[in-house]
Parts: C-alpha cells; sequence; structure tokens
C-alpha cells in the first residue's frame, strides 16, 4: 500500500505530497502496521486453531497480553489453511491477547 500522489500546478502541495509520501510509505508498506488485535483469545494445552481474521496469509503474530503461566509457539509451518487460521500449540490453558499481522 502506498500513499497516491495527486498530480497538481500546486507546487507547494506537490511537494507537500512528496514529503507525506517518503514519511508515510515505509510506515504503510510495514506488515505489522495491518494488524488486528485479538482479546481474550481461550487457549487450551495443545493445539489451538484460530480464526486471524486478516482476510489474508498471517504473516506474523505476537503476545499482546497473556493472563496466566504458559508457554505459546506456533505450528504455521504445517498450516494448510494460513490465509484464514493460525495454529498455536500452548503448554497450560491460558486466556492471551494477540496481535496478528
Amino acid at each position: 500500500m502506498q500513499l497516491p500522489i495527486q498530480t497538481t500546478q500546486i507546487q507547494d502541495l506537490s511537494l507537500m505530497q512528496t514529503k507525506w509520501s517518503s514519511i508515510l510509505n515505509p510506515l504503510l508498506a510495514n506488515p505489522t502496521s495491518q494488524g488486528l488485535l485479538l482479546k481474550k483469545v481461550s487457549l487450551t494445552s495443545g493445539t489451538n486453531v484460530i480464526n486471524h481474521n486478516l482476510g489474508r496469509n498471517l504473516v506474523g503474530w505476537f503476545p499482546a497480553r497473556i493472563r496466566s503461566s504458559v508457554v505459546i509457539y506456533d505450528n504455521q509451518d504445517n498450516n494448510q489453511y494460513a490465509n484464514l487460521t493460525l495454529i498455536l500449540e500452548a503448554s497450560a490453558a491460558a486466556v492471551v491477547d494477540l496481535y496478528v499481522f
């Protein structure tokens, strides 16, 4: 995604657009800026399949909040539905907030 630049005869506006795009385009290109926060996801001990709601392949994830002692890792390398789900392995039951992108 890039910031569109409109053609204009106004030089100041043209310069502002160029400056804004040079600042904003790297931010818009960063995958983490296109993510969602999934709140209060209940995990059970073992394999958990979570709908990530991104509408595209998952690039990555990280825990935003963990409410109990648990070890979490993903099994995305074996996920046939990466465009729909995140597969997490959990060492114990827990409720977590996940940022997916």
